[in-house]
């Protein structure tokens, strides 16, 4: 029975790792992987009128931006492996989208790249990896 997998992907060389062995795992188990992108967008910033007139062409233009550098050659990528692939992109909380994205395409799993951050900001703050470990409704792979 086929699986879909969400793998969080933000073009740096930890979401590739992760999206590398999600391409391996997948294509030895027979499931299917979502390539999930999240921008984060703060609602909390104060805004002119005009800056909100603004802010739905300037967060269309960053998805445009995104597709086309970053997801487009991944999407290639897989589907060059033979294993099926879609993807998605948000904006939001980048843990919480993830389980939104788990949750709204009945996932099985999510992959994620552990970025290696172990300074004090990230035991303060935590990290987005350690969130969607303790938040997420399905498994979660961090890979290093």
């Amino acid at each position: 029975m086929s699986r879909k997998i969400v793998v969080g992907y933000d073009g740096s060389p930890a979401s590739q790792r992760a999206l590398d062995f999600a391409i391996t795992r997948a294509a030895a188990l027979g499931d299917s992987l979502i390539i999930a992108h999240v921008l984060e967008w703060s609602p909390y910033s104060f805004l002119t009128p005009t800056e909100i007139e603004e802010r739905h062409t300037r967060r269309q233009e960053e998805l445009d931006r995104a597709e086309a550098a970053i997801i487009a050659p991944m999407v290639k990528k897989v589907e060059a492996s033979g294993v099926p692939v879609t993807s998605v992109m948000k904006y939001g909380h980048i843990a919480d989208t993830l389980c939104k994205i788990a949750e709204n395409e009945n996932a099985a799993l999510i992959f994620i790249g552990r970025m290696g951050h172990s300074g004090l900001s990230s035991r303060i703050f935590g990290s987005v990896a350690g969130t969607l470990a303790q938040v997420s409704p399905v498994p979660v792979t961090i890979v290093p």
